[in-house]
């Protein structure tokens, strides 16, 4: 008799708080996995929409770089022409330069000298001519010298040149040119209004 349960509503109780504990862990579990659900998803949509945001950023990014790009295009052609109005200010500012280099050169030749070659580097001119005699060379110099417009003439060399003429010599020279004090006033003008 020591197997028998005389009291049966124990053995009753007991299935009913296993079934009970059972609903239970089911409920929770059930619970656990809604939550986790709910948590994934929210996760999802908050990455997706990350990403979301991440395009539409890659997308403005791309367009802000093109109009970076054209904006750098229009500061480069704005320099370029900045510079081509400067080179025609520089141009018109110093054209009449030439024409005072020239109507001097024509007012320092003496009488008896005549030139063959003028060519003009930066502002070193190279002057090749036949003079009459060696005077007339040193003439030519002098009045070379004594112009606001050359600086420093230089004789090269001076050869006879017998089919010219008797005494008639071929020289070469060099001298530097100058810009008159009235030049550089508008060329520090035009600096200024840069």
């Amino acid at each position: 008799m020591a197997h028998i349960n005389l009291l049966p509503w124990r053995v009753k109780e007991r299935d009913k708080k296993k079934k009970d504990f059972i609903a239970i862990m089911m409920g929770v579990a059930f619970v656990a996995i809604v939550i986790a659900y709910l948590w994934v998803s929210n996760a999802n949509g908050k990455v997706d929409h990350q990403r979301q945001r991440n395009e539409m950023l890659k997308t403005e990014i791309a367009t802000l770089e093109s109009k970076v790009a054209e904006l750098n295009d229009l500061q480069k052609r704005r320099e370029d022409l900045l510079a081509l109005m400067k080179l025609i200010r520089d141009l018109e500012g110093t054209r009449s330069v030439i024409v005072h280099h020239f109507d001097e050169l024509v007012r320092a030749l003496p009488d008896g000298v005549y030139l063959v070659s003028v060519k003009r580097q930066g502002q070193l001119m190279s002057i090749e001519g036949y003079a009459e005699s060696n005077n007339r060379v040193s003439s030519f110099m002098r009045n070379l010298d004594a112009s606001e417009w050359y600086a420093e003439p230089n004789l090269a060399s001076v050869d006879a040149a017998p089919d010219q003429g008797g005494q008639a010599n071929a020289f070469s020279m060099t001298v530097k040119t100058i810009v008159s004090k009235a030049q550089k006033a508008l060329q520090e003008q035009q600096k200024e209004e840069q």
